[in-house]
């Protein structure tokens, strides 16, 4: 009888707070494509910590952490370019890594549409924070567990990263990066405790 009690009350604290999922980050996986006058680059990000809170069948909350010193490269197949490569994507002329480490994402709220869960929060990187909103997509949920996908389309600008933008120098020519890029997010994440 004292299971059976502990059991409704759990349940009733997870309908009235939310359920909490715990980013399992071996499990979940961040790609990235940027794109320039002469072609593109690609590469991934590893998670690494987050959590997010459902109420029911939305988002309500979440935090989620990127490793920018874990950046890689998977399109350049030459050893000591991809080095080059990987070593100037990290310095003060893109994400700048040794100042800024991390990238945190803050959900604040989601809703239901059409093409997914609407989600909105704020993105910070490079030391400013910025508003951003995105669907996720295959959203499975069960008990025990959450997986998702979702593509978010920022302009990188907007956090000052301006290095080859034509937006900001002119007389670039093939030198010029897309100001837009693309993190395509594949999540997994496991059921913790509920939260308030």
């Amino acid at each position: 009888m004292k299971n059976f009690i502990a059991t409704i009350i759990a349940l009733s604290a997870i309908s009235a707070f939310g359920q909490t999922y715990s980013v399992d980050s071996s499990a979940s996986k961040i790609t990235y494509v940027g794109k320039k006058v002469t072609g593109e680059h690609t590469g991934t990000l590893t998670l690494k910590s987050g959590s997010l809170t459902f109420k029911g069948d939305t988002i309500s909350a979440g935090e989620f952490v990127a490793d920018m010193n874990s950046l890689s490269s998977t399109d350049i197949t030459d050893k000591d370019y991809n080095a080059k490569y990987v070593s100037h994507m990290k310095s003060p002329d893109f994400f700048n890594t040794e100042k800024h480490p991390e990238s945190k994402l803050v959900i604040k709220s989601s809703k239901k549409t059409k093409n997914g869960l609407e989600v909105s929060g704020d993105l910070t990187m490079l030391g400013e924070t910025k508003p951003v909103s995105f669907v996720v997509t295959d959203l499975k949920k069960t008990d025990a567990a959450v997986t998702g996908k979702s593509n978010l389309k920022l302009n990188r600008t907007q956090w000052g990263l301006k290095y080859g933008s034509t937006s900001f120098f002119k007389g670039l020519g093939d030198k010029a990066i897309h100001d837009e890029f693309t993190l395509a997010v594949e999540l997994s994440a496991k059921a913790s405790t509920a939260k308030q």
